[in-house]
């Protein structure tokens, strides 16, 4: 997860802390089941390259690299990573894990897809532009965003709200084709009192 500040006060949240600590109320029990259902319509491909930016201890990355596909996971927190390193060896599974600014990073190629988990409802809005310019950037040409925008009517966070309104002016429709608004699935999320996730495919121009 990015370094950002808390809902109160301006004191940089220590994201290694809560992962150390488990207070961690973002993470949800098993796969998040829009990934479960991209999966199933075979959405991803072995020898596709993809990445879960601010991957916590989210599982798909577990699960796509056991789909052979190359996955990346960035995240400011070693706790995290180490916790992917530890599941990935124990089942003879790899993926490039690193410990760093997710907004800073820049692949070596081009990838097929970023995993939207939660990482742009936990950045502040004002670092929302520098992600989208990132996710264009690792993308190819026709790369696919599997995003999973926050649906939150109070103010704060994290978790931010990321409204489709604001969504559509963040990922633009010259840089990126966006799905009909019924394609769109919502998911309440069980540990942030039924909060519901849109889930939906951007795809890169």
């Amino acid at each position: 997860m990015a370094e950002i500040p808390k809902a109160q006060g301006s004191d940089p949240m220590n994201w290694d802390d809560r992962f150390k600590n488990n207070e961690t109320p973002w993470e949800r029990p098993g796969l998040h089941p829009a990934i479960t259902h991209w999966i199933e319509a075979g959405e991803f491909q072995a020898g596709e390259s993809g990445i879960i930016p601010g991957c916590g201890r989210a599982p798909e990355l577990f699960r796509l690299a056991s789909l052979g596909v190359h996955m990346t996971g960035i995240d400011l927190s070693q706790t995290a990573i180490d916790w992917q390193n530890q599941h990935l060896e124990s089942s003879g599974l790899t993926a490039k894990l690193q410990t760093a600014n997710v907004l800073k990073y820049q692949p070596d190629t081009r990838l097929d897809f970023v995993s939207e988990q939660t990482f742009l409802c936990a950045i502040p809005p004002n670092l929302r532009e520098s992600y989208e310019a990132a996710a264009h950037r690792w993308l190819k040409p026709g790369g696919r965003f599997y995003a999973l925008f926050m649906q939150k009517d109070e103010r704060g966070g994290p978790p931010y709200g990321c409204s489709l309104n604001a969504m559509h002016q963040l990922f633009p429709a010259s840089r990126w084709i966006w799905p009909e608004e019924s394609a769109f699935t919502a998911h309440p999320h069980p540990r942030l009192d039924g909060k519901p996730e849109l889930a939906g495919i951007l795809i890169r121009k």
